[in-house]
């Protein structure tokens, strides 16, 4: 699948090349770090089941009953990129520097692209995310300007959690400017708001193209892993090497009520201040 055959790259060049992708993927990855990881099962995994089997109605009772299940799929993410002919021969022959930066933004794309579906989910294809999520719990944001507002925001979504039996361990997804927000120091001590937050959520705290934020019990969900990321070869055109990374995963939720967001506006109002 990955066509690696087809282009006149040593084993070496390939190793090179996946270790700057996933250093580059790494960096951008919030989710993979706080959600248990199945897998990977194989590039042909293209659905999952998830839920139990139901009746699509309630039958009347001269009528047969219609009993189904539910699947979600499982999107491929992928980035095609260029490397020159030319120096990729003179890394190869010559042992001069090779520019792999190319092969870091495609996969920078990719683990973006993984983090959006995460969050934010893929409505278009039925795919639900830690935000938009039905059945999630929800707390309003203050002005998190002031630190201790971040806290009192962050413990009332735990205490939501904690009343419905979801007791953590708790990750913490926020957007920059309520992430940043977190380095100012709390009233009255020489410790930051993230110290503070850091004894509650223990599962991490992370900064997140969200809006808002999200407390998760790490329960909540798992992320399904067809092909991890992965390098592989498309075709040349006499100046360069047309190559691509990719990847196969999707976030199955199984708890919706182990998940509360943080309003947007308490970003809004940080952002204001």
């Amino acid at each position: 699948m990955l066509n690696r055959s087809q282009a006149p790259f040593p084993a070496s060049l390939w190793k090179e090349i996946e270790a700057a992708a996933v250093d580059a993927a790494r960096d951008q990855l919030t989710g993979r770090r706080f959600l248990d990881l199945e897998g990977p099962f194989g590039v042909g995994l293209t659905t999952i089941e998830v839920g139990n089997d139901d009746y699509c109605r309630q039958p009347g009772p001269d009528e047969a009953g219609a009993v189904m299940g539910r699947a979600i799929p499982l999107p491929m993410i992928r980035k095609s990129f260029r490397l020159s002919i030319r120096r990729v021969a003179a890394h190869v022959e010559n042992g001069q520097p090779l520019d792999l930066s190319p092969a870091q933004d495609a996969a920078e794309a990719v683990a973006n692209r993984e983090e959006e579906m995460i969050y934010l989910g893929q409505p278009a294809f039925g795919l639900a995310g830690l935000i938009s999520i039905d059945g999630k719990q929800e707390v309003p944001g203050s002005d998190w300007s002031a630190p201790d507002h971040a806290l009192q925001d962050v413990l009332a979504a735990a205490t939501k959690l904690d009343e419905s039996g979801y007791r953590g361990p708790y990750a913490l997804a926020l957007a920059p400017v309520l992430y940043n927000n977190l380095f100012r120091l709390y009233p009255g001590s020489d410790v930051m708001g993230l110290e503070h937050l850091r004894r509650l959520c223990t599962a991490g705290i992370y900064k997140a193209s969200i809006e808002g934020g999200v407390l998760v019990d790490t329960r909540a969900g798992v992320l399904v892993l067809g092909q991890d990321l992965q390098a592989g070869y498309s075709s040349q055109d006499g100046v360069h090497y047309h190559l691509y990374i990719s990847e196969s995963i999707v976030l199955r939720i199984d708890e919706p009520q182990a998940i509360c967001t943080i309003g947007p506006t308490a970003a809004a109002a940080a952002a204001a201040g």
